[in-house]
């Protein structure tokens, strides 16, 4: 059972994390659902190594039956620049505990070019990401010069980064791409793949999932909250808005929800 809160955002709160789960499989299970019935495909971004966890009770009963495989288009919001055989590689990941253990066709899977320097793998899977968009695999956004997933689901970490956007970098500023790369990433390994927040805020949903006491304040402050932790907003509100790319994410015509369990939301009202 979940508890709802008001914020930037649903925001619905799991004392479980096995709940979380079983409510974000259900979650995509009906956008899926909703997409193929509407457009005839469904595009989903993930991001994050943990979001493959989170998101493992696809692989079960009762979806393996009742959603439709077929129309899945899945692409990835950031990616290491690792060989998709090295463990760090969110694609290895993603496709042994989750692409393997369903029927999604491996030509819906839209991975990035490991062979190429990572400046020209961003530029690579922008361009096929392009393809996507001309045949209709993925939506376009009436509103941006950006495709519109149908889902782009996201991690949070405890420095408020998404995807591979991080506090204060310079990737947060790019307006113009659809995907770009960093070799500086704070975290290793230092050269990645990511979205653009354009792109990500041209989404028809986008779900981040936060759990663990160590991401508490980084929900306060992107969900928006004033009061409670051991932030002062007002410090918050004069900093530079790279700060919190999580706060960052706001789409333009979707719907941003939260799946947090009560630790990642314990500094909430």
């Amino acid at each position: 059972m979940a508890d709802s809160k008001e914020g930037r955002g649903d925001i619905h709160i799991y004392s479980g994390i096995d709940d979380l789960k079983t409510e974000l499989a259900e979650y995509i299970s009906d956008l899926s659902e909703k997409s193929v019935k509407e457009r005839g495909f469904f595009s989903i971004a993930l991001s994050g190594r943990s979001v493959v966890n989170f998101i493992r009770k696809l692989t079960g009963t009762p979806y393996m039956i009742t959603v439709d495989w077929s129309k899945w288009h899945v692409f990835f919001a950031d990616e290491r620049a690792v060989a998709k055989s090295h463990p760090e590689s969110n694609y290895k990941l993603a496709k042994d505990e989750f692409l393997s253990k369903v029927p999604i066709p491996s030509s819906h899977v839209c991975s990035i070019n490991d062979n190429v320097e990572v400046g020209i793998a961003a530029q690579e899977y922008q361009f096929a990401i392009r393809q996507h968009v001309k045949s209709h695999r993925v939506a376009a956004s009436v509103c941006t010069d950006c495709p519109r997933f149908d889902l782009v689901l996201l991690e949070l970490g405890p420095d408020g980064h998404v995807a591979s956007l991080f506090p204060g970098h310079t990737a947060l500023c790019v307006a113009h791409d659809w995907v770009t790369h960093i070799v500086d990433s704070p975290r290793p390994p230092p050269e990645r793949i990511t979205f653009t927040l354009p792109v990500i805020n041209s989404a028809c949903n986008v779900a981040i999932v936060a759990v663990g006491d160590d991401k508490a304040d980084a929900v306060r402050f992107a969900v928006g909250h004033t009061t409670g932790g051991n932030v002062d907003w007002e410090d918050y509100e004069s900093a530079d808005a790279g700060s919190s790319p999580a706060r960052l994410v706001d789409p333009m015509d979707g719907k941003l929800v939260w799946f947090l369990d009560s630790c990642a939301a314990s500094n909430l009202n």
